[in-house]
């Protein structure tokens, strides 16, 4: 079933489940269009944490009293249940971190490091988030590999063909988002992890702006390594995944060293503890974790194909709203063929200026590089105004961001 076909979501219903949104702003209702960054948090998952400080706040794999025991059971088990979410194997595959970033870095000192040097390449698109630009090019200066960039075509979309001449039998990692968080563009991971197995490479995909609001099978993907963020997905901040697959992760070696990420220490060696905990040095952030879980439980309640198709439907409508005015230029794709965001800037009006008169009017939006600030570069601009959609958001609501707007063309004109 297509996403069109599902049944729509009781917004009104969801909307209670946020308690930020019933906030003001300057004397005007809140309009939270922010989501891409951060999401809001549900009442159960803000609950989830407040039930282990309460009830069970223990050390996880510490102790054999009755509170660790609890606070370690429910810690494996949202590993599980995060494992389930977006289809790995089980909870081998699933490192808990601090959030994308966190998992992009453990990659590639883990696996980068050792791995690369002189003579590989290392290849990326031009519209990656500096979590993954940043750190594949900083790897490759220090191990002496290329990075290349797969271009993006003029509306938007990946070039897929540039991306088959530059992945080379040399390509050791083929690093590529899932669904850009400035131009909305949701990329053919599938395609791509195709392409960079035929010629021996892994495909990392940095799944933040997709794992929140549409099903992702890492499997039926059948990427190597994938990363997202819990604050994106109505969990907590200080909570990401990483998943890689299990075979993968046993012949990298750790990235942090430590308590729990071992079994056996002596004066001379140290043996790593097994899959995932290896690579969860220290004690984790435990109630990130558990609340992590609750949050994917939230989302697959609503169902992520009506979420899809909620984000979808907002994205569409207001690219309609925004593509009126003849001084207001969007970035991306068209609007029937994006994820939930769309990235604009007024003429001759910084993006700064506008975010600034849009939030008078209650409205929460972003404006800045979103960090991309190298895609900003092809795309000719130095900022851009980002308003994104979640499953709490209402076609009233992209009717304000409109009507700010629109003031804030009256006030510049």
């Amino acid at each position: 079933m297509g996403t069109k076909e599902v049944e729509p979501l009781d917004v009104t219903t969801i909307r209670e489940d946020f308690p930020v949104l019933e906030r003001e702003v300057g004397g005007e209702p809140l309009v939270y269009l922010d989501n891409a960054a951060t999401s809001q948090t549900p009442e159960r998952v803000i609950e989830a944490i407040s039930h282990y400080y309460r009830h069970y706040n223990a050390n996880v794999h510490r102790g054999i009293h009755q509170l660790s025991q609890e606070a370690s059971i429910a810690y494996e088990e949202a590993h599980d249940r995060v494992a389930e979410f977006v289809g790995a194997d089980g909870r081998e595959e699933i490192v808990f971190t601090k959030n994308t970033t966190e998992a992009m870095n453990l990659v590639a000192y883990a696996w980068g490091l050792n791995e690369l040097g002189p003579g590989d390449e290392v290849v990326l698109t031009e519209m990656e988030h500096h979590s993954s630009l940043v750190t594949w090019q900083q790897v490759g200066k220090r191990t002496g590999a290329d990075v290349k960039y797969v271009p993006i075509t003029e509306e938007g979309y990946l070039d897929v063909e540039a991306a088959r001449d530059l992945i080379t039998d040399d390509t050791e990692m083929v690093s590529a988002v899932h669904s850009s968080n400035t131009l909305g563009t949701v990329n053919p991971i599938g395609e791509l992890a195709d392409i960079a197995h035929d010629h021996g490479a892994y495909l990392f995909a940095d799944a933040a702006q997709s794992v929140p609001n549409r099903p992702v099978d890492v499997k039926e993907l059948d990427v190597d390594f994938a990363a997202f963020s819990g604050h994106k997905m109505c969990g907590p901040t200080g909570s990401g995944v990483l998943y890689g697959k299990e075979h993968v992760l046993e012949g990298m070696e750790p990235y942090l060293y430590g308590g729990d990420m071992i079994v056996k220490v002596t004066f001379e060696e140290s043996e790593w503890n097994e899959l995932p905990w290896k690579f969860e040095a220290g004690t984790p952030s435990i109630a990130q974790g558990i609340a992590l879980a609750e949050a994917c439980d939230y989302l697959d309640e609503i169902g992520m194909k009506r979420i899809q198709r909620h984000e979808e439907m907002l994205a569409e409508y207001a690219y309609d709203r925004l593509t009126e005015f003849d001084d207001i230029e969007v970035y991306g794709p068209p609007g029937d063929d994006r994820g939930g965001l769309v990235a604009f800037n007024l003429e001759d009006v910084h993006a700064h200026d506008v975010a600034s008169i849009v939030n008078d009017y209650g409205v929460a939006i972003r404006a800045g590089d979103h960090c991309t600030q190298p895609l900003h570069d092809v795309l000719g601009v130095g900022a851009s105004v980002r308003a994104s959609f979640y499953l709490y958001n209402t076609r009233e609501e992209v009717d304000k961001l409109v009507e700010a707007v629109d003031a804030a063309r009256q006030l510049f004109a």
